[in-house]
């Protein structure tokens, strides 16, 4: 088989592509961990990563994966037994459900149709109802990677606040840190989970956590075992910019560039609104093909990804591999119940315009490969917008 020439585009809804210029920044020499020059660069992306997740308060970085770090916000806040309140946006909503539950911790999982983000009113019910306080902890997931539904972590803190409940608020911003808008502090969250190989652009391998003082209270009091994930040891090392065991040096060097690039060159609006037009370039392809975007609230439209369903009777699969074969470009598939029903486009991290016209035409092409039923015109209606003076007037979600 002739290998195809160029780039291969990988736009599966992270990892994302990783820059030239962070991929050099990690392939330095491993230098002393409990050196000077350690002492520094520890301290660099400590506090770049505090102005990532906009909080004063401590961010924690695991060498890990994201699934690490949803461990450590549930053993480093909650005891055996305790209940929590969960709400099924998708696929990974679904999981972090599964790992609660194998911690001996009650999920009470509200029910949904992968389709929307956490319905606040919902959430506002359940507690208002909780007299006794028996629910510990809200968890919600921020972007749903499944569906590309980002649920409106500001109202649900206003829904909490207005019942008067104690709950902790923890929030899985995984595919949505550094590409669409987050305040931690604002938003008072008190355990925010997320990872490098999305808006970070690095390979996956950082868990990162960031802490209010109301879950640092709950850890002092929670029993679920920790040794590996224990906040403590952590935060005691951070203040001195190490950590208390080997950490991952080389991809440490890669956040720290990715830092500058988000933060000292493009800057934060300026990223968000470049998320923000993408995701509509994506949209409004879609509408040109005639096909419908997964998520259907439009307040809730992911600025990371586009999941889109095929008509009944097509597999998204297919059309994956038909696009994959013939323009080496890999899509995201669907998760658990969307299995064949949707593909998901990732437009997040090291992205540019014309990174987004090529993957928008890859689509077209493919879907007239595979047969699917749409209209020509979607990477035209795209390529409109985004050359159009509207497109810069677009604000993130």
């Amino acid at each position: 088989m002739t290998r195809p020439q160029g780039r291969h585009f990988l736009q599966i809804p992270g990892p994302s592509p990783v820059p030239d210029r962070v991929l050099r920044a990690i392939d330095m020499p491993v230098i002393d961990h409990r050196s000077p020059e350690f002492a520094e660069l520890g301290k660099a992306i400590l506090k770049g990563s505090q102005t990532i997740f906009k909080t004063s308060g401590p961010v924690i970085i695991f060498p890990s994966s994201g699934t690490g770090a949803w461990e450590a916000a549930i053993v480093n806040t909650l005891s055996p037994g305790d209940k929590v309140l969960m709400v099924e946006t998708g696929h990974f909503a679904t999981l972090w459900r599964q790992m609660a539950a194998r911690w001996g911790i009650e999920v009470d999982f509200m029910p949904g149709d992968w389709r929307r983000g956490v319905d606040p009113a919902a959430i506002e019910e359940k507690l208002a109802q909780d007299k006794a306080h028996t629910i510990k902890a809200v968890m919600v997931v921020h972007n749903e990677t499944s569906t590309g539904a980002t649920s409106r972590i500001s109202e649900v803190r206003a829904a909490i606040d207005r019942t008067g409940h104690p709950a902790l608020l923890m929030v899985d911003t995984i595919s949505s840190l550094g590409s669409v808008d987050y305040r931690h502090d604002e938003w008072k969250v008190d355990v925010s989970v997320s990872c490098s190989q999305k808006g970070f652009m690095l390979p996956p391998g950082l868990g990162f956590n960031a802490i209010s003082k109301k879950a640092l209270a709950a850890h002092r009091t929670a029993r679920l075992p920790r040794s590996y994930w224990d906040w403590e040891a952590m935060l005691e090392t951070g203040r001195t910019g190490f950590f208390p065991y080997t950490p991952a040096t080389n991809l440490l060097y890669g956040l720290r560039e990715s830092l500058k690039m988000l933060l000292d060159e493009e800057g934060l609006p300026a990223v968000f609104h470049r998320h923000a037009r993408h995701a509509e370039a994506t949209r409004r392809a879609v509408a040109g093909w005639g096909l419908e975007v997964l998520c259907a609230d439009a307040r809730e439209h992911s600025n990371s990804l586009t999941a889109v369903l095929v008509p009944s009777g097509f597999d998204a699969d297919r059309l994956r591999e038909i696009i994959l074969g013939a323009f080496d470009m890999s899509l995201g598939t669907g998760l658990g119940q969307l299995r064949g029903r949707v593909f998901r486009i990732g437009h997040l991290g090291h992205f540019n315009d014309l990174m987004l016209s090529g993957t928008l035409a890859g689509v077209e092409m493919g879907l007239h490969r595979a047969g699917i039923p749409h209209q020509s015109g979607g990477v035209t209606a795209a390529l409109e917008f985004l050359g159009s003076v509207q497109s810069e007037l677009v604000s993130p979600a």
